[in-house]
């Protein structure tokens, strides 16, 4: 069920669907053993003002992630890559593409961001934890998640069927604040 994002649609079905088959695939949710198991090359240095990018070139994909990221954090971003990996493989195969993690304006960074919300963040274990009373903010420390990310994973689920009444969004800049 496409919603419509801007100028494009976006197929939550499909980037659920394909976050899905990744880890059933590489039978675990480790981002850093997902990347290995699909041979992208991961690289680390000490970035001044970057969190990740992922590129495509000469059929080898790429990952360039910030040394001085905590784990929760690099799981987030690495998750946020392979989505790029998945999605938008054909935008980054021209060269470096620096991609704004969390830039919900941006069609390209929200798909990357439910991507990662799938990968990181159980379906069953959102809603039980819902159900059982928690707001959001307890939800998400409960998973050791990001409550935007948590945000992002909750209207996705929403339009893949589920019901949660989410008075919150996302907001689009919190990353502005994280200094690598």
């Amino acid at each position: 069920m496409p919603f419509y994002g801007g100028a494009h649609l976006i197929n939550s079905i499909g980037i659920y669907e394909k976050a899905e088959r990744l880890v059933r695939k590489t039978g675990t949710n480790n981002v850093l053993q997902m990347a290995n198991d699909l041979g992208i090359k991961i690289y680390y240095e000490d970035y001044e003002n970057l969190l990740g990018m992922y590129t495509c070139k000469w059929r080898q994909r790429m990952i360039f992630l910030n040394s001085n990221l905590e784990d929760s954090m690099l799981q987030m971003v690495l998750a946020h890559e392979l989505g790029h990996d998945f999605l938008h493989r054909d935008l980054a195969n021209k060269g470096l593409k620096e991609f704004a993690l969390f830039d919900l304006k941006n069609i390209t960074e929200y798909e990357a961001n439910a991507f990662a919300a799938h990968l990181l963040l159980d379906n069953d274990q959102v809603y039980q934890l819902a159900m059982a009373g928690n707001d959001v903010e307890q939800i998400a420390k409960t998973l050791n998640s990001h409550i935007n990310l948590l945000l992002i994973k909750m209207q996705e689920m929403n339009r893949l069927g589920f019901n949660f009444n989410l008075s919150n969004v996302p907001r689009s800049d919190f990353l502005k604040k994280v200094k690598p």
